[in-house]
């Protein structure tokens, strides 16, 4: 199957990607980061190789890394624009 949209497991890989380059950053192992986060080292282990991990162990993860506001606007509803296309209409 083909696609412009990334999948669930693409999206899921570039987080895992994303969060061991920060982590690597501020120079932090996989164990201290686990330690720290309150999340076993076997899903932090998991979760940088194959992008799976629990809602509940991401967000501890972004917590630690002070990413926590990053997931804000997950799920917040779409502004509707068709109010404000009225206004320009000419009808």
């Amino acid at each position: 199957m083909y696609s412009i949209n990334p999948t669930p497991h693409e999206i899921g890989k570039e987080l895992a990607k994303r969060h061991k380059a920060l982590r690597k950053q501020l120079k932090l192992s996989q164990s201290d980061m686990a330690e720290r986060s309150g999340v076993s080292l076997g899903s932090l282990k998991r979760f940088e190789t194959t992008g799976q991990i629990s809602l509940e162990s991401l967000l501890k993860l972004a917590h630690l890394l002070d990413r926590l506001d990053d997931f804000k606007s997950v799920f917040q509803p779409k502004e509707d624009l068709g109010n404000i296309e009225h206004l320009f209409s000419t009808k």
